[in-house]
């Protein structure tokens, strides 16, 4: 019989409980300080992106045995949902992989695995962003080249599928152009003719390809002074400027390069065979779009040029910029400063390129991706927040609208009249109209006069007709709506 009493038995099992609650609570501690470490990485500092890397790879390693499914999770997460700092976390898998080229397998096992399910569940920007990942890792040594050129050629192989709609297709293709930025310069150097015989491929695609769409989504019926390009089309003139330039770009960031005694000694991985999936008729894809455009270098008094429509550089920046917009849209005053903080914003001109990206927004054909009223507040705390420089820029988009407003599209027409009135609004109804003079030449129905008719039946809508009357000028009378005054019936005469 047990000696040992029973509150003894208690006591021990209350103490197993105690410290297994405490080894619990001190592991999701060491989680959560590895996560907030791996996302803050390479962001704004005392101390480099080189060295936070060098310090975080060292911290990794060291919890690797414990957290290791846990950093596979987060790393790869970040993968998708912060694209603009893919080559920090590759950078950063790629030091791992130096070190630990077990774990350096176990990740592109864990990214491939994201890549194919992002496919089949028609998570296509996940899938682009993943693709991308993936593709930089060659830059880091992390995979081969040749296994990431037999990757791209499968994506390509889609384009000659039969009895699947043209979006399918067009999707894989530029999924593999918008990758190519981020390694065509290795590729170039290491697989040249693979690349270029991948390169025509596309080509050939591209030349077969219809596009009946691209009339219905243009925003002006004229293409000067700006061709309005189909995306597709756009970005194949984008990159065979890239390569007439050695893919050499000046946008991406790419701190591996610092680091490249220590990547090319690491060990090498193969991608596996990947197959997209089958197309499936309860599949949805991207619609096709045109790129908009309404400033170009001229446009840009002082300060740095704004870079060439068929420039990688434009691509990447409005890529960036979107992606801000589709980040932080619901809440306006953390999107106007995310798009305000844009890196290497020194060496472009940020003002006009945020215009242009919201202006874009709203005039999306068929429909914009978010309510008119989003774009319309994120253009007011911009202003707010850079008052010296954005309103005239604005001003200037607004009248360079209006000048070619004879040929744009009519829902584009009301989407420019719904902005117009709300944004007055919000500045006290102030505006220079005595430049706008020269419509009241025009005949009523022009677009121009048109155009100032409703922006003043909306304006009336959100004040009242004394102040519509007292802030336009004295010759815009005949456009002025009328007084709502009431009509009761029963007091006419005629009743």
């Amino acid at each position: 019989m047990s000696r040992r009493r029973a509150h003894d038995t208690e006591d021990e099992s209350f103490d197993h409980r105690r410290n297994k609650r405490r080894r619990v609570s001190e592991n999701q501690e060491i989680e959560d300080r590895l996560e907030s470490l791996i996302l803050r990485v390479g962001e704004r500092s005392t101390s480099s992106v080189e060295s936070n890397l060098e310090g975080l790879v060292s911290v990794l390693e060291a919890d690797l045995g414990t957290f290791r499914l846990k950093i596979l999770r987060i790393l790869s997460d970040c993968a998708v949902r912060m694209p603009e700092k893919c080559t920090v976390y590759t950078t950063l898998v790629g030091l791992l992989n130096a070190k630990n080229y077990k774990f350096g397998g176990e990740f592109v096992d864990h990214m491939v695995k994201t890549f194919k399910e992002s496919l089949k569940l028609c998570r296509w920007d996940a899938a682009r962003y993943s693709l991308r990942f993936l593709a930089d890792l060659v830059n880091c040594h992390v995979i081969s080249a040749t296994s990431l050129l037999q990757l791209l050629d499968t994506m390509i192989d889609v384009s000659n599928e039969d009895t699947v709609p043209q979006v399918r297709r067009d999707w894989f293709v530029f999924a593999v152009l918008s990758t190519l930025p981020w390694v065509g310069r290795d590729l170039y150097e290491k697989k040249e003719s693979a690349l270029e015989s991948l390169l025509l491929r596309i080509e050939v695609y591209l030349n077969k390809r219809s596009k009946k769409h691209h009339n219905a989504l243009r925003v002006w019926s004229s293409d000067a002074p700006h061709p309005q390009e189909e995306y597709l089309d756009c970005l194949w003139a984008q990159i065979r400027k890239l390569r007439q330039d050695n893919w050499a770009e000046k946008h991406i960031p790419r701190p591996y390069l610092v680091f490249d005694s220590i990547l090319c000694e690491a060990l090498q991985h193969n991608l596996p065979q990947i197959t997209p999936p089958p197309h499936h008729v309860s599949f949805e894809y991207p619609m096709p779009w045109v790129v908009y455009r309404m400033f170009d270098y001229t446009d840009c008094p002082d300060g740095p040029n704004l870079p060439g429509a068929h420039s990688i550089e434009r691509f990447l920046i409005e890529e960036h910029l979107h992606h801000i917009i589709e980040t932080h849209h619901h809440e306006r005053k953390d999107c106007a400063a995310q798009l305000l903080n844009f890196p290497f914003k020194h060496k472009i001109p940020l003002e006009y390129c945020i215009v242009e990206v919201i202006f874009a927004e709203l005039f999306h054909m068929p429909t914009p991706r978010y309510l008119d009223i989003c774009y319309g507040s994120i253009l007011i705390e911009l202003c707010k927040l850079q008052p010296g420089t954005l309103p005239q820029v604005l001003a200037q988009a607004t009248e360079i609208l209006f000048m070619r407003i004879d040929s744009m599209n009519t829902s584009c027409f009301d989407r420019f009249v719904n902005w117009f009135s709300y944004h007055l609004s919000n500045f006290k109804f102030t505006w220079s109209w005595d430049e706008w003079d020269s419509c009241l030449l025009l005949d009523a129905e022009h677009p121009r006069p048109k155009f100032i008719q409703e922006v003043l039946q909306k304006c009336l809508r959100l004040s009242y007709h004394q102040r519509i009357t007292e802030m336009m000028p004295t010759t815009y009378a005949k456009l002025i709506p009328a007084p709502p005054v009431p009509n009761y019936k029963y007091t006419n005469e005629e009743a």
